[in-house]
């Protein structure tokens, strides 16, 4: 992979689709390693809560990637996370103009429209041909205030395929910049969460490549070129405070689901931010503050609970320390996690909590939160996302929360003094200040 960036102005541009399971994802991964290995500074980013897609991005390209949340973040955040130099590609979620009830805020439409950037919309186009014209001409019309300046179309079957799909776009006169060949190899494995993690994939660079040798045979790359528009100017955004000067964040395969704008809000207002690993059994360093964010603990429950050194040090930190752990985190912060075999793994035991994934339950959505205690003082946007089922939950809530819609939802998660000091954690993956 070619590192040396060339000089490029600011810019960027959207890949989005008309529903998920198109190939968003395949074909902006493709695009940010072949652009890349061309020597361009290219970075990604990604619409929506999601933890997992970013790191697919950073292997991609070597750029960080951060979220970019149109539900969730204010203008002036979003506007100041896709600031930079080089050129953006983001990665939308769902379908373009799929967002949140009741009237859909959040999807990636709504960047578009704020950054004035332009659609490139990825059609799975492996089960038509002429119908792909009207498909595509609904989502270029629809908004006005919504650019679809080309299209990538995907799973295309020979050549034939492909010029009959060509043939039917041509009269919307919007260019079709790749037609990518259905190929079983850059299928991509999944789990309840979404994607398997990139750090669990060693033939990840392998896969990368393959996928941007597959783009690059039909790129149109110098009309690609001419799409780009800048990216916005960087503004002033509030920045979530830190809950202490000294913070220990868990970093590992199992607490992999931590926001970058959250620690680099944290570290811009002046706090320390070290890592450790409890898959390692790594001890607890010392701290004023200790993250446990969410990622699979459900996968390594029996390790972590046999990892005596983690655990132990855990619990001990927990008599001086305040402790926060949101999803993953939280369950491990509980007496018992019952894996989806139907095993008891015993955890921390800092919080009343037990949690199992032996029967399976989606609980998913946007959350107005209200702190009721705990680390946070401030009303704060998050999201939920997890199959876990709580057997049991008792003692003081930290959050009150809402849905998407101002529906009043049951209290969130739990607070428990342990020694000196209180110990919080729910499900809900803080995003922003409300």
């Amino acid at each position: 992979m070619n590192t040396a960036a060339a000089p490029t102005p600011p810019s960027g541009l959207i890949i989005a689709a008309p529903a998920s399971g198109a190939g968003k994802t395949t074909v902006t991964l493709a695009l940010l390693r072949l652009l890349a290995r061309q020597g361009m500074n290219v970075r990604g980013a990604k619409s929506g809560p999601d933890y997992i897609d970013p790191k697919f991005h950073e292997a991609a390209c070597g750029q960080p990637c951060l979220n970019l949340d149109a539900w969730a973040m204010t203008p002036a955040r979003l506007s100041s996370l896709a600031t930079g130099d080089g050129t953006l590609v983001i990665e939308g979620a769902m379908g373009l103009f799929d967002g949140a009830p009741p009237q859909g805020k959040g999807a990636v439409a709504d960047l578009a429209r704020l950054f004035h950037l332009p659609v490139v919309l990825v059609v799975d186009a492996g089960r038509m041909a002429g119908s792909v014209a009207p498909l595509v001409s609904g989502f270029a019309h629809f908004d006005a205030d919504v650019t679809v300046a080309g299209v990538i179309l995907n799973n295309v079957g020979s050549d034939r395929h492909e010029a009959m799909l060509r043939r039917a776009l041509a009269p919307l006169g919007l260019p079709v910049l790749a037609a990518m060949r259905r190929n079983k190899t850059l299928t991509m494995p999944s789990r309840h969460l979404g994607l398997v993690q990139a750090g669990e994939r060693a033939d990840l660079d392998q896969f990368l490549d393959r996928a941007a040798d597959a783009l690059a045979e039909s790129l149109d790359q110098e009309t690609l070129q001419t799409l780009l528009r800048p990216t916005p100017t960087k503004s002033a955004a509030r920045r979530i405070p830190p809950p202490a000067q000294s913070i220990t964040v868990a970093r590992d395969q199992a607490y992999a689901f931590c926001y970058p704008h959250l620690l680099s809000d944290w570290r811009a207002q002046g706090a320390e931010i070290t890592f450790f690993s409890p898959l390692a059994d790594d001890t607890v360093p010392a701290c004023d503050f200790l993250y446990l964010p969410g990622g699979y603990p459900e996968l390594h429950a029996g390790r972590l609970a046999a990892n005596r050194t983690f655990m132990d040090s855990l619990r001990k930190a927990a008599e001086t320390t305040e402790i926060y752990g949101e999803c993953g985190g939280y369950m491990t912060l509980g007496e018992v996690l019952i894996d989806a075999e139907g095993t008891a793994h015993q955890m921390a035991g800092l919080l009343r909590l037990e949690t199992s994934f032996a029967t399976r339950k989606l609980h998913l959505g946007y959350r107005d939160l209200t702190p009721l205690t705990g680390p946070f003082k401030t009303p704060l946007k998050a999201h939920e996302f997890h199959y876990a089922t709580t057997l049991s939950a008792k003692g003081q809530p930290l959050f009150a929360a809402k849905d998407a819609e101002g529906n009043a939802l049951p209290d969130m998660g739990l607070s428990q003094r342990n020694g000196q000091a209180c110990t919080h954690g729910s499900f809900a993956h803080l995003i922003d200040l409300a």
